[in-house]
């Protein structure tokens, strides 16, 4: 029996073959990530920032209050004014899911009972988001992004 040598093909072909692995999988987490994750919030961010100093400002002169929470398959909405009277919001549009990718959002249907507004949800364990767009009775626009762990 011959006794086996290292050679400078081997060291390269091992070398290459754990680059070549190395790659592989940066490339296969990579287009997982574009994949699951739209990464888009607004269509140009030039034109949502011309406003944002004003909306905000008129935002937290409203001074409210915002909770969300999940009882059971529902969703909980509470808004309250600095006094702690539930606010009546106009157009509410609101999208519930997931933060890092939308195959379990959901468009909640709130009814308002009891000073709290509930729309039915599907929500598994873990972090949830909350996208709340309203208008108070005023007409002030109002955005909040509402983190809800469901444990």
């Amino acid at each position: 029996m011959s006794e086996w040598t290292l050679t400078g093909r081997h060291v390269f072909a091992m070398t290459a073959g754990a680059f070549a692995i190395i790659i592989g999988v940066n490339i296969t987490l990579a287009v997982q990530a574009v994949k699951t994750f739209p990464g888009l919030e607004v269509k140009n961010s030039y034109v949502a920032s011309q406003k944002f100093d004003q909306n905000r400002s008129a935002q937290l002169a409203l001074g409210w209050d915002v909770a969300a929470d999940i009882e059971d398959d529902t969703l909980v909405l509470t808004v309250v004014d600095e006094n702690g009277a539930p606010v009546a919001l106009n157009d509410i549009k609101a999208t519930f899911g997931r933060a890092t990718h939308v195959k379990d959002d959901q468009t909640p249907e709130f009814t308002f009972v009891d000073g709290q507004y509930r729309a039915p949800v599907t929500a598994g364990r873990g972090n949830w988001n909350l996208r709340l767009e309203a208008n108070a009775p005023d007409g002030t626009p109002f955005q909040q992004r509402i983190v809800i762990w469901v444990k």
